[in-house]
């Protein structure tokens, strides 16, 4: 292996999904001067489930506690990724301690509300859930600024 290949280790990952109104709770990260958003979430431990750890990444990554209201959906895409439909139940948002924050290498991380209205023109990972979310606000959603 050359010195610039990395080796893609499979990890298990339970994600959160926190829609406020019209808008979705996103992880902002910029890296090596590329942009993008995440779903907030992280790596399933050792004898967690896919549940516990999304719960437990709100904590560390939002500084919030959350309750899960069901998954929305999961891939297959460097092993299976949970995303969980979520309610804040306590705490403010970015009081988040998670320890990849504090590493500037793995460059930054800032969570922000971003509008179903924004979505395609912004860079959000994995593509299929954002899309998925997309599609089920915009079909449970009246428009903005008309009456339920």
């Amino acid at each position: 292996m050359k010195d610039n290949e990395r080796v893609r280790v499979i990890r298990n990952r339970g994600a959160v999904v926190i829609i406020d109104g019209r808008k979705i709770l996103l992880i902002k990260r910029v890296k090596k001067h590329e942009e993008y958003f995440v779903f907030p979430g992280g790596g399933i431990e050792s004898g967690e489930t896919p549940e516990e750890a999304a719960i437990r990444e709100a904590k560390e990554e939002l500084g919030v506690a959350v309750e899960l209201k069901g998954c929305l959906s999961f891939i297959n895409l460097n092993g299976m990724q949970y995303y969980f439909h979520a309610e804040i139940t306590a705490g403010r948002i970015g009081e988040g301690k998670a320890a990849e924050f504090q590493d500037p290498c793995r460059g930054t991380y800032e969570p922000v509300w971003i509008s179903i209205e924004e979505f395609p023109s912004i860079d959000i990972r994995p593509q299929e859930v954002a899309g998925k979310v997309q599609s089920l606000l915009e079909l449970s959603l009246p428009e903005e600024g008309t009456l339920e």
